[in-house]
């Protein structure tokens, strides 16, 4: 697990102070830092502020959300840390992080499981969503306010173009610290290599890994595209993310303020999920202005086939989990 261990109730003793204390340079009762590791030129930033806005409107002020893009916290372990232990943070997740407290999560995030990224809905509409944000807010103290932000369609960044699984065979692919992200590119029969987000570029540039993959905005954002010039339209994950707190935080605060953070995150969702559906184009031709040739001659069956076996390589999930997932997405 990547967080140490903090007793319960050392948690809520922290969680009291943290939320009854307000930072003394803001007017507001309640302050929260709002972190994520990625720029603020992308899609994930305006989710944010719409977000923030809207709480802060409709608490009258009296919610304060400084963002902080960038990494300005930190990591995402780091930030993690943080909050776990009581800090008032509110950060971004997704489905890999969050395996490491409730391993069916991991479910979510793995390849081709859609084809209609709408259909995650079903999932978050779900009694099994449910189920799994009631464990994590019991097992690991986390408040899930929201799973529903498609943080996009990640796709693969080379020197050449990427059709087939003959195409990544033996090639080092940069992966985040994910369990799911290994098994899919081993599955490929591609390296991976786990790098830090923020150290991409300089693993791209220096040759540590011949490739890497992400969202549109993020290569953009990261200004990846300055070291490899092709992007093959894979769509091998898509991705969905949502904001957390720690639990305790949450539930120290009025009911008012707790309807209010978890509604507008579902909100900004569902903002930022028709953002990312409708400026795929736009995305794909501030790349080719900026020299990136896109290669849409993609053998997306023989991806799909032969990262099936993922699903089979996570002995701690609750059993007929992917057979669960696949009923309500196929309903």
């Amino acid at each position: 697990m990547r967080f140490q261990t903090v007793a319960r109730a050392g948690r809520i003793v922290a969680a009291a102070g943290l939320v009854l204390a307000p930072l003394a340079a803001s007017a507001a009762e309640y302050t929260f830092r709002l972190a994520h590791v990625t720029s603020d030129k992308e899609p994930i930033q305006q989710a944010m502020e719409a977000f923030v806005s809207k709480v802060e409107a409709r608490t009258g002020g009296a919610v304060d959300i400084p963002i902080f893009p960038n990494a300005q916290l930190g990591s995402n372990p780091e930030v993690f840390e943080q909050l776990h232990a009581g800090a008032p943070i509110i950060s971004i997740s997704d489905p890999g992080y969050l395996s490491d407290f409730v391993a069916d999560y991991g479910v979510l995030g793995g390849p081709y499981l859609m084809d209609d990224p709408r259909d995650f809905q079903k999932i978050i509409d779900s009694e099994l969503y449910a189920e799994m944000k009631d464990k994590l807010r019991d097992e690991a103290g986390i408040e899930l306010l929201s799973l529903n932000w498609l943080f996009g369609s990640r796709h693969m960044l080379a020197d050449k173009p990427i059709s087939s699984p003959a195409d990544t065979e033996g090639m080092t692919f940069r992966t985040p610290p994910n369990i799911m992200w290994v098994e899919t590119f081993n599955a490929m029969g591609a390296r991976p290599t786990q790098v830090a987000w923020g150290e991409v570029y300089s693993a791209l540039s220096a040759g540590v890994v011949d490739g890497a993959e992400a969202p549109l905005p993020s290569i953009y954002g990261a200004k990846l595209h300055e070291t490899k010039k092709v992007i093959s339209l894979t769509g091998h994950f898509k991705g969905f993310t949502g904001l957390m707190m720690n639990a305790d935080l949450y539930a120290a605060l009025p009911e008012d303020i707790r309807t209010a953070l978890s509604e507008e995150a579902v909100a900004a969702g569902v903002y930022m999920t028709d953002l990312m559906l409708n400026s795929e184009e736009e995305w794909i031709g501030k790349l080719e202005a900026e020299g990136v040739t896109f290669n849409r001659d993609v053998d997306l069956a023989a991806f799909q086939a032969a990262t099936a076996v993922v699903y089979t390589k996570f002995p701690d999930w609750s059993e007929g989990l992917y057979d669960r997932v696949r009923a309500i997405l196929d309903q």
